[in-house]
């Protein structure tokens, strides 16, 4: 099957040799000339070291292979995620399926990467939205990996669980695309958090504390917005949430640690050195939960690091003495 993967970051080559190693031929898009140059001189992508990229890997700077794939995966960070799919609209026809694996929500629409793609494409062809715990450095690595692929249209979900299956990639389906997308850009901000804890030296518990009632939060929003909430005890909520919230791969966590070691926000992010998608979704999260008049505490605390310059020693002084509650009464399962 012929597949064009739109984007040449870590996640997008590491799906490449991944859908590579089943026997598809691939081509890898880059935004820019010099990575693609990169790419194919190296054999190697800087942010898979130690990764060889085969010669069966096509890698350009065109779009003109979408034309004639079956799958075209879009791969890009968020924020490019809508221009992209502006690009790529004219070449796309009712036969292709869009596969979207960004883990994120837009800036000032709060829309989700599915919406943005359904709306630039003209809902000319299925979407489908890839997610799950998968860190790039792992999967290009062929440590064993497992995901869900999340579409209205449930054809179109069987046929990318068919495509990137594999003996190192399980796939599972769902047709909860709402719960799906709020999974996987919500734990970002709250791997933010858990780094900032780590970062300020609070211990286990604390992570512990953090990571369980986010879930509360996260899985609260996804039903207010037509989201499952057994969807958010799956791969793309708590699998994704344990994996980003405990892990030195995770930009979001790095991050966060930096920040809770005192280091200024917009420093933290250019000392990470790529996109730290839970700094635009704990904006998003902001916009939605006072759009749907639901309670987000941690995501709450956390924006008011992140965009009003709160000291994070006050956030968990203010978090620790919130009134009195009964579990049971916000059970997220």
């Amino acid at each position: 099957m012929k597949i064009t993967v739109l984007g040449s970051g870590g996640w997008g080559t590491a799906l490449s040799l991944l859908l590579l190693d089943n026997g598809n031929d691939v081509t890898l898009w880059s935004f820019l000339e010099s990575e693609a140059e990169t790419l194919r001189t190296t054999h190697e992508n800087p942010m898979l070291k130690g990764v060889p990229l085969p010669e069966a890997l096509t890698i350009t700077t065109g779009m003109e292979s979408v034309r004639d794939s079956a799958i075209v995966v879009l791969a890009t960070p968020s924020f490019a995620v809508r221009q992209t799919a502006k690009k790529m609209a004219p070449l796309l026809s009712d036969r292709q399926v869009v596969v979207s694996v960004g883990k994120g929500i837009e800036k000032d629409t709060a829309k989700r990467m599915t919406e943005i793609i359904e709306e630039e494409i003209h809902s000319v062809c299925p979407v489908v939205a890839l997610s799950g715990p998968s860190h790039a450095e792992e999967v290009g690595r062929r440590v064993p990996t497992g995901c869900v692929a999340a579409s209205r249209d449930m054809k179109a979900a069987g046929l990318v669980q068919d495509v990137f299956m594999s003996p190192r990639f399980r796939v599972y389906t769902n047709p909860d695309v709402t719960g799906v997308e709020l999974g996987a850009a919500l734990k970002n901000v709250l791997a933010l958090c858990c780094g900032i804890s780590d970062g300020m030296g609070l211990g286990d518990n604390t992570k512990a504390l953090l990571m369980t009632r986010g879930m509360t939060e996260m899985a609260r929003l996804g039903v207010a917005l037509g989201g499952r909430k057994e969807t958010f005890a799956g791969l793309s909520g708590m699998g994704d949430l344990i994996v980003t919230c405990t892990s030195m791969h995770s930009r979001n966590r790095r991050c966060g640690i930096l920040i809770g070691k005192g280091m200024g926000v917009q420093e933290a992010i250019k000392e990470v050195g790529a996109t730290v998608e839970g700094y635009f979704a704990a904006l998003s999260a902001h916009q939605l939960c006072r759009r749907a008049g639901v309670e987000m505490p941690i995501c709450e605390s956390a924006y008011r690091v992140l965009y009003e310059g709160q000291p994070v020693s006050s956030v968990v002084e203010q978090l620790m003495n919130r009134n009195k509650r009964r579990e049971t009464d916000e059970s997220w399962i």
